[in-house]
């Protein structure tokens, strides 16, 4: 009989995707299989509204070992046999449902995804939205993240190293947490999630399985939250004192190389993890729910399929190493019991006991129906694009002034009241912490190469002209990276758009990968891996265009890494990437000055990816060289703001000049992309002039790093002391503290 709209609702499906689900079955789903189809024909799990467009992005390199999609991180070959594993992905959804658990659990399922490929995680990063501060439920959703976030990371014992965070209207109610995680491992350790041989046994490992979860990945995440309704139990919970136990355990089997394959719980849980990785490899199989351990009586087949209990990892294993690993995994006080065997074809058959309860091709459920997005340019943001900025009035306030209250905005401000929260130091490896560097560096062990990381992305520039803010948010990702003195070699993404079958939000997905993929191309980067969360809006409201880039840079020396603040008193400042502190009006498109100053998302943005090559590749030569002593991009708040930035990280003052006193206003707050400020010892002038000349990369000299007045062009007079105070104040004030 025809199934019902409502629960057509509950799992996310449509009426043309179910009959599709009929035709290709040649009969009616059960309930079981409804689930299983409804879990993996999702947005969250099926990308049927991406898939195409994520093909567009290069994904060739000397240094990639795993294809994008196939596993579940990307891995990248960095020298020495060993590999970095990493990818990022959304927890936006139940995040805005229950934060401090939603943030949680993003934590802990990043990490797994991480440890399926047999790596060790040794480092975190998120990426985060919200709304304005200014209402009391965003400040309730900003801490709950934020605890969740400490709460699980510092248990498992793996440092959270940075990240950023933002704040716009369009996040509020639906705040976007994007949680990394860098792994690393032996390149002939690593470990695929995959099971190709039939009779090898299916092993459950951690904890018990419970209704939390159940319908997280269709219900929740491949929605909009049009109505009030209570969601709570969609939302897992996370036990980070079984994670930590249940990686050692892992990495114990994986060493002793007991495994066919591996595979994290998370998205649908058991549906999606036994279905991938049988499919991947070609097989089958068979599973009986009865056997699967539960914390909750009374569960049903489908309850046990779609629920996505935490802290859980399936294991491929032949049955001559069952023994074997559950006594490792006895060793470490893991639960683990054998639910089921691999099978030779191509279904996927559930039972409860010698009860069948549902039997489909593997391949069916991985293949989802797949979408074209294209829309048409919006006439609003047209009308946005060619608003006039040379009619903006002349500020009321003095240029001194709007620096401090852009110091202070929650945008810009310093970040240290939520990455106290955070280890950031255990394991020993980090030697740029959050809040010195453009991008946070941790040590290989054992050498002197390092790893930096970035993450990067304008909402507002994207609002105004998506491609722009795709190309943009590779740029300055891999721009913070090179600015450590670290070569990109990889990124990880995660695309948080609206509801894709609206034509704005399917020309916004459009331009955001056109504008990566030609920046990706220009910069030689590849995309390793990533995620897609799509439908993020909230009673009408949409999010800003946020494709979320997260930069991996290689470095071979890690003691020549440098951060963003001034060393030392008299050295020299210069601005490369630009030959002139430009007073051209437009470059305040976009800018936090606009929205600060004059209440404005307005302006046409631009970004010259040529000069954005020579000028990461200048960078680079010059910190390999000694030749600078900091490295800081100018990005939000522009030149005035990195310049204080430098000076605060620093604690030296800074006296210079920007060449045109009666357009300070873009002069100094213009947001000209493709520009790093440096700081130059006096004896090495010459050569960081030489180089520059080889690179071809223009540059102005600015002033000098002073002892403690932070002077502009006479325009600026301030104390350090009291643009320091603005700057590492802002946020505690805005939340209230």
């Amino acid at each position: 009989m025809p199934v019902s709209k409502e629960i057509l609702d509950e799992i996310a499906l449509k009426q043309e995707e179910y009959d599709e689900i009929v035709r290709r079955l040649g009969r009616e789903p059960n309930s079981v299989e409804l689930g299983m189809f409804g879990a993996l024909w999702s947005e969250h799990c099926g990308y049927k509204h991406s898939k195409q467009l994520l093909r567009t992005f290069p994904s060739e390199s000397p240094y990639l070992l795993t294809a994008p999609g196939q596993e579940n991180a990307g891995a990248i070959d960095i020298g020495d046999g060993l590999s970095a594993v990493i990818k990022v992905e959304s927890h936006n959804h139940p995040s805005a449902i229950e934060p401090y658990q939603g943030a949680a659990t993003g934590v802990g399922g990043i990490v797994r995804d991480i440890l399926a490929m047999g790596a060790r995680p040794i480092a975190l990063m998120n990426s985060l939205r919200f709304g304005p501060l200014s209402e009391q439920q965003n400040r309730h959703l900003f801490n709950g993240v934020v605890s969740g976030i400490s709460g699980y990371g510092n248990c498992i014992g793996v440092p959270d190293i940075g990240g950023e965070i933002a704040f716009a209207p369009s996040y509020s109610g639906n705040p976007l947490v994007n949680a990394l995680c860098l792994g690393i491992v032996r390149s002939n350790e690593m470990v695929r999630a995959i099971a190709s041989t039939p009779g090898n046994i299916l092993l459950l490992a951690g904890a018990e399985t419970g209704r939390d979860g159940i319908h997280g990945a269709s219900g929740l995440a491949s929605r909009t939250f049009e109505e009030d309704i209570e969601l709570r139990p969609t939302v897992q919970v996370g036990n980070p004192f079984m994670e930590k136990i249940l990686i050692e355990a892992c990495l114990e089997v994986v060493k002793a190389n007991l495994l066919e394959g591996l595979q994290d719980l998370g998205a649908a849980g058991l549906t999606s993890s036994i279905v991938e990785a049988t499919t991947k490899g070609g097989t089958g199989f068979k599973l009986d729910v009865a056997l699967v351990p539960r914390r909750e009586s009374g569960m049903s087949p489908y309850e046990i399929m779609l629920s996505e209990s935490q802290e859980r990892m399936l294991l491929i294993v032949s049955p001559e190493n069952v023994t074997t690993v559950t006594n490792i995994m006895e060793k470490w006080d893991i639960p683990c019991t054998a639910i089921g065997e691999v099978t030779g074809d191509g279904i996927a058959r559930i039972f409860e006991g010698s009860n069948p309860v549902g039997a489909v091709p593997g391949g069916m459920l991985t293949h989802p129906p797949i979408y074209e997005v294209f829309g048409d340019k919006p006439n609003s943001i047209a009308e946005l694009q060619n608003y006039d900025l040379k009619s903006l009035p002349t500020p009321a306030d003095a240029p001194y002034d709007i620096l401090l209250k852009l110091l202070a905005s929650p945008n810009i401000t310093s970040k240290e009241f939520v990455y106290r929260q955070y280890d950031h130091q255990v394991q020993t490896n980090t030697v740029l912490p959050p809040g010195t560097a453009d991008a946070a560096v941790v040590r290989i062990k054992g050498s002197d190469k390092g790893l930096a990381l970035s993450s990067d992305c304008n909402g507002r520039i994207g609002y105004l002209d998506p491609f722009v803010g795709g190309a943009l948010a590779v740029a300055e990702a891999c721009r913070n990276v090179s600015c450590t003195g670290a070569t990109p070699v990889a990124i990880t993404d995660c695309l948080n758009f609206g509801n894709p079958e609206k034509p704005d939000v399917a020309y916004q997905m459009v331009e955001s990968v056109r504008g990566m993929v030609e920046a990706c191309n220009s910069l030689n980067v590849p995309v390793v891996s990533g995620n897609v969360s799509l439908y993020n809006e909230t009673k009408g409201t949409v999010i800003y265009p946020t494709p979320v880039v997260c930069a991996l840079g290689l470095i071979d020396d890690v003691n020549k890494a440098v951060s963003s603040g001034f060393r030392n008193e008299g050295d020299s400042v210069f601005l490369l990437g630009s030959d002139v502190v430009s007073a051209d009006v437009n470059y305040l498109a976009g800018s936090e000055y606009l929205e600060i100053v004059h209440g404005l998302v307005a302006g046409q943005p631009s970004i010259d990816l040529g000069l954005e090559v020579k000028l990461q590749s200048c960078c680079r030569s010059l910190v390999e060289n000694q030749v600078v002593n900091s490295a800081h991009d100018c990005s939000e708040g522009g030149l005035a703001v990195a310049l204080a930035e430098s000076s605060i990280i620093g604690n030296l003052g800074f006296s210079g000049s920007i060449g045109n006193r009666d357009h300070w206003a873009p002069s100094l707050f213009g947001e000209q992309p493709s520009r790093v400020v440096v700081s130059v010892s006096k004896d090495k002038t010459h050569q960081f002039k030489d180089i520059c000349y080889v690179s071809n990369t223009p540059f102005v000299w600015l002033g000098t790093v002073t002892s403690g007045e932070f002077s502009i062009s006479g325009i600026i007079d301030g104390s350090l002391s009291e643009i320091s105070s603005a700057w590492k104040t802002g946020l505690s004030i805005a939340l209230g503290e």
